[in-house]
């Protein structure tokens, strides 16, 4: 009786050493941030900063170069069109420059009164290009005539019209010579006080004014920008291999822009050439820009801010998809660990397209399943995990 209890306590002893070594050797479960394998709507964006622009900006330039009085507009002041917004005092002419202005202007007459001459006897000689096709035409009918005097009566009508149309954009030609060569009286024709009144082009509003000062222009310098803000446009400047997959139509979401929420709009064109710029970090890169216009009306921006634009390449509305976190490259494909009854489990996964935080699952994963986000160089097909 003695020897049985002995051997029970002896094997009873033997299990609690047994137990109380596994429990001693046995590795804490590693602790993982988890994620669950969903369905439902997803998109794929391009993103990159913007700037808003007027879509119809004006450059008002000096007409003639003089005196510039000083603009006393502001930034932001409302114009309306052919209202003044500058006035110029032009510089005199010389003898000389009056006396070759003149002799310009005259012989630019004179060979439009030529040209209109010129065009009249043509005009003149298709009219009787016309009456003597008419004739032959008869005779021909009649039999007095062969088919060979016909068709060059008609030959002849034709050319002669195209000497009519060609005589016609000569005079045209020098009727613009004469408009240009007049163009420069005006230095002579300018108002009472002497003053040359530059006028706005546009309803809208003063975007800039380089120089509000008083000064001596040339002709052609820029003396301020006119645009409308009810027009405004998004210009969005994308690497060209990020740019080849936008196309117009596609949606933009607009953030950071100062509201609350964000704007809608929608991509109007894809400029069709890149130009270099470098990055921040001294890099050259190859840049185009997308252009877009807003869907739900204008908000409170102005000229040249900034937003944040994403540009929707793609989207769906019901997909299965999972944290992109989760994935890891494993041989040529990707896997992830799925937490199955505290352990870890890889899986091959097949995926599609692919956000910044979700990435679309074709094969691998089961709606429903909690992936390892971010999982460690520890965790192993079969590792011990905890949540």
């Amino acid at each position: 009786m003695k020897s049985r209890l002995s051997k029970t306590s002896y094997l009873l002893a033997a299990i609690a050493l047994l137990v109380l070594a596994v429990l001693l050797f046995r590795t804490e479960p590693l602790r993982v941030d988890t994620g669950k394998v969903e369905k439902g709507g997803m998109q794929v964006t391009v993103s990159e900063q913007g700037e808003t622009r007027s879509h119809d900006r004006f450059v008002v330039t000096a007409p003639v170069a003089g005196k510039l009085a000083r603009i006393m507009l502001h930034d932001g002041d409302a114009v309306n069109l052919d209202q003044e917004i500058a006035q110029i005092a032009p510089l005199p002419l010389s003898v000389r420059e009056r006396r070759e202005l003149m002799a310009r202007i005259s012989a630019a007459q004179s060979q439009q009164h030529e040209a209109e001459e010129l065009l009249r006897h043509t005009q003149e000689d298709l009219e009787q290009a016309r009456r003597e096709r008419k004739r032959i035409e008869q005779l021909f009918k009649d039999g007095f005539m062969s088919v060979q005097v016909a068709e060059q009566a008609r030959n002849s009508e034709v050319t002669i019209g195209n000497e009519v149309a060609a005589a016609r954009y000569r005079a045209k030609s020098a009727a613009a010579e004469v408009s240009l060569a007049r163009s420069g009286l005006i230095a002579l024709q300018v108002g009472k006080e002497g003053l040359i009144k530059v006028r706005s082009p546009v309803a809208g509003r003063i975007l800039r004014i380089p120089d509000k000062s008083e000064r001596v222009v040339a002709v052609g310098a820029p003396l301020l920008t006119v645009g409308d803000l009810d027009k405004l446009e998004v210009v969005i400047e994308l690497l060209s291999s990020e740019a080849v997959k936008v196309k117009p139509g596609m949606p933009v979401i607009l953030d950071g822009w100062g509201g609350s929420q964000p704007l809608r709009a929608q991509v109007q064109r894809v400029e069709p050439y890149a130009y270099t710029k470098v990055s921040a970090l001294g890099v050259e890169e190859k840049r185009t820009n997308v252009v877009a216009d807003f869907v739900d009306g204008i908000p409170e921006l102005g000229d040249g801010f900034r937003v944040n634009a994403h540009i929707v390449v793609w989207e769906a509305d019901e997909v299965i998809k999972a944290p992109a976190s989760a994935l890891f490259r494993c041989d040529d494909t990707w896997c992830a660990f799925v937490a199955e009854s505290g352990r870890a489990k890889r899986r091959f996964v097949k995926v599609g397209h692919r956000n910044a935080r979700e990435v679309e699952v074709l094969e691998g994963l089961v709606r429903g399943e909690t992936v390892i986000r971010h999982p460690a160089n520890q965790i192993e097909d079969g590792t011990r995990v905890e949540p």
